[in-house]
């Protein structure tokens, strides 16, 4: 049976795109014809797909249609081999039939990697199949166990099992020694040596016992007391350079230690790893170029801050900080930060000692949303000022730093003069941010060791009270700075490798081994017992950072922050004195003062009826205007009069209209209603009576002729007291006509000192006037028009 073209588009058009249809195993061969192609028998353990045609289609028919398309499938864990698709050609054939297709049993992609080694292989497809052959070979250092190649079978198996790469146990006497040179301060102004060097030797054991790092070096700590002191230091960091052994790299901590060091190191061709330095001047490539460290610098606060503000909705913010590098180049970053995110710093404080004007200054610039950068001694004091300015409470929200003690506010303190239940409500509700030393999460890292199994094994080398051991905080940070260095140095001596260099050629004269060094520390990334491991482009640890908030003098987690992923993990367990997150800044509410609704309907009402009395005037003076007392008084201006009153009247209800009867876009007619009606209403009223009090003032002012004056003022010429109206009316219609066109009058709003409400709310009422008014309103004639108008 054959397929019109008719009839195959229209099951094309008829039926699903895609339909797969088994058929029986038998391999089939083809028929040549001019119409189409055979129906061919799918490869064994697989089917074919046709596309469009539905079951009892493809029973029907013997032939397919030209340029048709069929495609080949395997059951169960099975892969085509061969050609896939099939296009019947115009001959009648197939395509590639000379190219069998079948359905081969596929094996376990395993085998296509080795740890610490590399596998070549003759995979085609996606997965492997019976025939495809492996071959393993493995890292230098390592010792390949098992068989070096494997092939998939028709089980679905490979012949081999799968080898593993050993480290190379070489013999342990003959380990060669790389020494790193340390200064931990364990007394001083920051005694962290004292948790951090304990920590730092479990490390180095931990590392030495692995065969998979280092395997054929032991790496040696020489370290030295420098008490947090530069020039302690000093000394010290030259007794470690011009003092055997060589060190491959140098470990200080303290801010100000480690700007000496990694200064200076750069002189050797030195990489300098610090374990506790948070300065962001640390952070300066230029000036720090092999500088790295475990602990985050303290900027890294800053992008918490900032996500915090955008959370919350806040757009201005105020600071006050201590005079201190750390504090003013961490400040100086939160600008920065800010200003990207649209978010302004509407005030700036500092203070060296006495923070009493810096806080009086926030309380008289509005500053609601304030980020405090001191030390803790300082933070008392500050807060004591804080009580008493009464900067506290439900519209105000400070920022800290986390690294207070958590009693911080009741400590007792000579130098400031506030009560602990008074600090305490000073400080309510203020939220901290904290650098996370330890893994919040159970997980076990490179150690193989979870962040509480670490702290425990710890505490139990420091002996009794470890809590009062300095720098136990600082401590996993120690630890983890070890195994980036042995994961970094271990790196280098494979790249080192393949130059035909080592480790132990280092010396402080070449740079390229340093270099290897440098590229191997910049790369690092690994899950130690302080959180994922891993350094910015300036060589700083980037960490997460907990979010804590005061709340009824305790101290509550409420989120955490990934600054590497952006990720903000929120618990909704903030609370806030006023129930909500306070505003940046005084609400100002705008009100606008509109004519009393009463006033403007009394004072409508009673121009109506001045219109009313106007219209009866002008008709009383119509109808009688034949009368002889009538025609001696001028009716023709006295009709005029009338209809100057009756516009000027009509001024009023144009006058009395504002935004609460129209809308923006009609105040300039209004304007331009209220300009011209009382204009020429005034025109017409009162210049027709200048006109008559005029003609006449001049026929009886003269003494001669006074009789033959009167007679003449008897017969007074209409035209000349019309053209008087006229002039006068034409010299405003001009004057209105130029000023329209060249200045007109727009909407204009006035605004007013601010208001405070009765009741207790956090906003100002900011009163507003609409009126008429234009650029040029200053002149003399604008000055008496917008008299007479308002």
């Amino acid at each position: 049976m054959l397929i019109t073209e008719r009839k195959r588009q229209k099951m094309f058009c008829g039926f699903p795109l895609l339909l797969a249809l088994w058929l029986p195993p038998v391999y089939g061969s083809t028929n040549n014809s001019t119409t189409g192609c055979r129906i061919i028998h799918p490869p064994r353990d697989g089917g074919i797909r046709y596309r469009g045609l539905t079951l009892t289609q493809v029973k029907a028919v013997e032939y397919l249609p030209v340029d048709y398309e069929i495609e080949f499938v395997c059951r169960g864990e099975r892969e085509i081999s061969g050609p896939k698709v099939r296009k019947c050609q115009r001959d009648g054939t197939w395509t590639d039939m000379d190219k069998p297709s079948r359905c081969l049993p596929t094996c376990p992609r395993m085998h296509l990697k080795l740890e610490n080694g590399d596998v070549e292989h003759t995979l085609v497809g996606r997965v492997p199949i019976e025939g495809t052959s492996v071959r393993f070979r493995c890292d230098p250092g390592f010792l390949l166990v098992g068989s070096s190649h494997s092939m998939c079978t028709k089980s679905g198996k490979w012949d081999h099992p799968k080898p593993t790469c050993q480290v190379r146990r070489p013999d342990l006497s003959r380990k060669k020694a790389l020494h790193v040179g340390a200064l931990f301060p364990m007394s001083g102004g920051w005694p962290g040596g004292q948790a951090c060097h304990p920590a730092a030797q479990m490390a180095l054991e931990d590392v030495n016992n692995r065969r998979d790092i280092l395997p054929e070096y032991e790496l040696k700590l020489i370290h030295h007391d420098s008490q947090c002191d530069p020039g302690q230091a000093t000394r010290h960091l030259y007794e470690l350079l011009y003092n055997d052994p060589i060190k491959i790299m140098l470990m200080p901590g303290c801010s100000s230690v480690s700007t000496l060091v990694a200064e200076a190191a750069r002189m050797w061709h030195l990489i300098v790893l610090s374990y506790g330095s948070s300065s962001p001047a640390l952070s300066n490539r230029q000036r720090f170029p092999t500088f790295f460290r475990t602990h985050p610098s303290a900027t890294l606060h800053n992008p918490t801050r900032v996500q915090l503000f955008k959370k919350w909705g806040w757009t201005k913010i105020a600071t006050i900080q201590q005079t201190t590098e750390v504090f003013t180049s961490t400040l100086d970053d939160l600008e920065e930060r800010v200003k990207e995110a649209g978010i302004e710093i509407t005030f700036r404080q500092s203070f060296f000692s006495d923070p009493t004007v810096p806080v009086k200054n926030l309380k008289r610039q509005d500053a609601r949303i304030i980020v405090g950068l001191f030390y803790e001694t300082e933070a008392r004091k500050v807060f004591c000022e804080v009580y008493k300015e009464r900067l506290f409470g439900k519209k105000y929200v400070w920022f800290l730093i986390g690294w207070y003690a958590d009693n911080w506010f009741k400590t007792p303190d000579p130098a400031i003069n506030c009560t602990v239940e008074e600090m305490t409500w000073a400080v309510e509700g203020h939220v901290t941010t904290e650098i996370v030393m330890l893994n919040p999460e159970n997980t076990r890292g490179i150690s193989n060791m979870t962040s509480q199994e670490f702290m425990d094994k710890l505490q139990k080398r420091l002996g009794k009270d470890p809590e009062g051991v300095g720098g136990l905080q600082e401590a996993p940070l120690a630890y983890d700075a070890i195994w980036a260095l042995a994961l970094a140095l271990n790196k280098t001596a494979y790249e080192l490798s393949k130059k035909g260099l080592r480790l132990e050629d280092f010396n402080y004269n070449n740079d390229n081994i340093s270099r290897e060094i440098y590229k191997a520390m910049n790369s690092s990334s690994f899950d130690g017992v302080s959180g994922h491991v891993v350094f910015d482009a300036s060589g700083s640890r980037m960490a997460w950072t907990l979010i804590e908030q005061l709340q009824g003098g305790l101290y509550k987690k409420i989120g955490y922050y990934d600054s590497t992923k952006d990720n903000l993990s929120w618990y909704n367990n903030d609370k806030w004195i006023g129930g909500s997150p306070p505003a940046d800044h005084t609400k100002v509410t705008i009100t606008f003062r509109y004519v009393s609704q009463k006033l403007f309907i009394s004072v409508s009402v009673l121009a109506g009826l001045g219109i009313l009395l106007g219209f009866v005037c002008l008709s009383f003076n119509i109808y009688n205007s034949h009368v002889r007392y009538i025609q001696n008084s001028q009716p023709h201006l006295n009709d005029v009069t009338a209809a100057g009153c009756i516009l000027a009247l009509a001024a009023v209800f144009p006058l009395g209209l504002d935004g609460h009867h129209i809308k923006t876009w009609h105040f300039p007619l209004v304007c331009q209603a209220r300009l011209w009606l009382l204009g020429l209403g005034f025109s017409l009223a009162y210049g027709s009576m200048f006109t008559k009090i005029w003609w006449i003032h001049t026929a009886f002012t003269k003494k001669d002729d006074k009789k033959e004056r009167r007679k003449q003022s008897q017969t007074l010429e209409p035209w000349k007291l019309y053209s008087t109206v006229g002039l006068l009316l034409g010299l405003d219609v001009i004057t209105f006509g130029i000023w329209q066109i060249v200045d007109p009058l727009q909407r204009i709003i006035e605004e007013f000192t601010k208001e405070e409400p009765r009741e207790d709310l956090d906003v100002l009422i900011l009163p507003q006037l609409e009126h008429c008014s234009s650029v040029k309103m200053n002149t003399w004639l604008g000055e008496c028009i917008r008299v007479s108008l308002l």
